[in-house]
């Protein structure tokens, strides 16, 4: 098999590709490495994996020195001249599209970097497996599509028309770009909705990141809604073990048209409160944090909760990673990186 994995770069990208490279699969990687948060970081998660920043290239294949069966292109997902290049020479069997522009608040701040690449690079990414023969496309939705609702634990027959953020908005689009191809061509595709992914090498924008940064800075920490939100914390190694088994066994029943697509929730099913979340990594770090209590942000939702019934039922998804171990892991790991 070989598999195009996009955002290689990238916090669960990254992973998938150690993961995957200790199976007999052909992986190529792409990422435009972009400094929506530190490129040093994306570059030490390449290196990480055999790929040297120095040989990073534009649009130009290297091999791993780590990983013989893995390279890595540097390419945006909206270059559709490069993308489309890559798809006729490489002939991919699977492709996993984790690449895109993430964030909720950021998207209030520039919300053409989210079209450019989660519009019109996924648009890019359905027309190159519709032209080149792609078995399975994966993909990555999100949590936010659910918006504000009250209904819980959420679950993937639930309406979701009601986002309250750009990037909600263009993770529910890609949901319905992927269904239309699955109508159409008969492309058998799955989108997954992740719930707060988190652990080591993750992305710095998360909350889990900058409380740890600024509690072992002694700077104050800020805690919104005034710590009464919920969050369902998933594990990275969870997250990537249910991606792999989707990409082993692709579920091509489909839906009540009869379109080969899909749609999972993927995350721990164990809503944890905010102020509990913050006390988690206080013992994992044995200091304690400087609260600053705010309202809720713009864009920002109260409670998210996944009901993994399906993808218990399809594949077997079952996600054990308790909290304090994973934090323990992240912290451990946040330690070394950062000295």
């Amino acid at each position: 098999m070989k598999i195009l994995v996009t955002g290689t770069a990238g916090f669960i990208g990254f992973h998938l590709v150690n993961k995957l490279a200790e199976e007999d699969i052909k992986i190529v990687g792409i990422d435009n490495i972009n400094d929506y948060y530190s490129p040093e970081l994306k570059f030490a998660r390449l290196a990480e994996a055999g790929i040297s920043e120095e040989s990073a290239n534009w649009n130009q294949k290297i091999s791993s020195s780590k990983y013989p069966n893995y390279s890595f292109v540097r390419m945006k997902l909206e270059d559709r001249e490069q993308i489309d290049t890559l798809f006729k020479e490489e002939q991919f069997d699977v492709v996993c599209n984790l690449a895109a522009q993430a964030g909720v608040r950021y998207s209030i701040e520039n919300p053409h970097a989210y079209i450019d690449s989660n519009i019109v690079g996924f648009i890019n990414i359905l027309e190159a497996c519709r032209h080149n023969n792609i078995q399975h496309l994966v993909y990555a939705s999100s949590s936010s599509v659910y918006g504000n609702s009250k209904k819980m634990p959420l679950s993937v027959d639930d309406r979701v028309d009601n986002p309250v953020s750009l990037y909600a908005a263009t993770k529910k689009s890609n949901e319905l770009m992927a269904y239309t191809y699955s109508h159409l061509y008969g492309i058998p595709t799955t989108g997954l909705r992740f719930f707060t992914v988190y652990g080591p090498w993750g992305r710095p924008d998360m909350a889990y990141f900058s409380f740890t940064k600024n509690i072992l800075n002694e700077t104050p920490i800020k805690v919104f809604n005034h710590g009464d939100l919920y969050r369902d914390f998933t594990y990275i190694d969870d997250i990537v073990d249910g991606i792999v088994k989707i990409i082993s066994l692709p579920q091509a029943s489909g839906d009540k048209l009869q379109a080969p697509y899909q749609v999972y929730n993927i995350g721990n099913s164990t809503p944890v409160k905010l102020m509990d979340f913050i006390e988690t990594i206080e013992k994992a770090l044995g200091k304690e944090a400087i609260k600053e209590y705010h309202d809720m942000q713009p864009g920002d939702v109260y409670k998210t909760f996944a009901d993994l019934s399906a993808l218990e039922k399809d594949f077997g998804y079952s996600p054990d990673t308790p909290l304090e171990k994973g934090i323990g892991e992240f912290v451990e790991w946040y330690k070394y990186y950062y000295k």
